[in-house]
């Protein structure tokens, strides 16, 4: 039809090849629609410098207004010859060979979160440089999976998850009551350790060992150190420590909790999450 317009109306060919007039023009800007896709998928999956799949592609791209499905967008990927960075296996780093009095198991008796500040998660890592391993300490809200206290050593000590834990507090206004869960590694069993707890009216739960709430909390941590791990660590050379603290600070704060899309979130940022919540609350306020 297209090489013919010019010798015959529209109409004619339309008629003549069984074809609608809607239909043709919705097979002229196909071509273009898909160069649109192509384009905003490369964008994205530069401006997330590799970081994301096809589920996070999508969801930027129907928060900017483009439509298409998952699977589209999947497709597209692979034909451009994009795809996220792999993962690697995660390993626990805690110690709760210890003899210490565990604290009891809280969470597992309230584990509904539906609002920020009432459970915290905390759990340690490490990261490879050429100077030695270096430990990072987090604290992750449950309800958005912001993270909202961590801390940095060379160490794996008790002073590496009380630095975390007072990031936190610090970070989001000193609540009270907050409920923060961690394993039963011997840095959160310390006597340092819960006293930032008791002086700051915080409560502490712990796993209990082959417990199924371990597995499901304890998987808020490894899927955030999996994560970062996958999209700012591995495949990454470190010289020094300081190199490295300076990747998990953009990771942290100008990534993950601002821009990164988080599934169990509604496919929001954590902080936009959390600000979705707070503007619920101003909302009820006004009526």
């Amino acid at each position: 039809m297209k090489s013919h317009l010019d010798a015959y109306r529209m109409a004619a060919l339309c008629a003549a090849l069984s074809v609608s007039r809607s239909g043709y023009y919705a097979w002229l800007a196909r071509p273009q629609r898909a160069t649109d896709l192509h384009d905003a998928i490369r964008a994205c999956h530069t401006a997330h410098k590799a970081r994301v799949g096809a589920p996070s592609i999508h969801a930027e791209l129907v928060g900017s207004g483009l439509n298409a499905c998952v699977r589209t967008v999947g497709r597209h990927m692979h034909y451009l010859g994009l795809r996220a960075k792999g993962s690697q296996k995660f390993k626990r780093t805690t110690d709760s060979n210890h003899g210490k009095l565990a604290s009891p198991n809280l969470l597992e008796r309230q584990f509904e979160v539906c609002a920020p500040n009432q459970v915290w998660v905390g759990d340690i890592t490490y990261i490879r440089t050429a100077q030695g391993w270096l430990y990072l300490a987090t604290v992750i809200d449950l309800y958005s999976r912001a993270v909202v206290g961590w801390q940095m050593s060379g160490r794996i000590d008790s002073k590496l998850v009380c630095d975390a834990l007072q990031a936190a507090i610090l970070t989001r206004g000193k609540p009270t009551g907050v409920m923060v869960h961690t394993d039963q590694g011997s840095q959160y069993v310390s006597n340092a350790y819960r006293k930032i707890l008791r002086e700051s009216l915080l409560i502490q739960s712990m796993s209990r060992r082959g417990n199924c709430w371990q597995i499901q909390v304890n998987a808020v941590a490894e899927s955030f150190f999996g994560t970062l791990k996958k999209q700012a660590i591995h495949g990454e050379y470190f010289a020094t420590r300081e190199l490295a603290k300076q990747a998990v600070f953009e990771y942290i704060e100008a990534y993950y909790n601002r821009i990164r899309r988080h599934s169990t979130v509604g496919w929001l940022s954590p902080l936009n999450f959390e600000n979705l919540y707070s503007q619920s609350l101003e909302d009820s306020a006004v009526h």
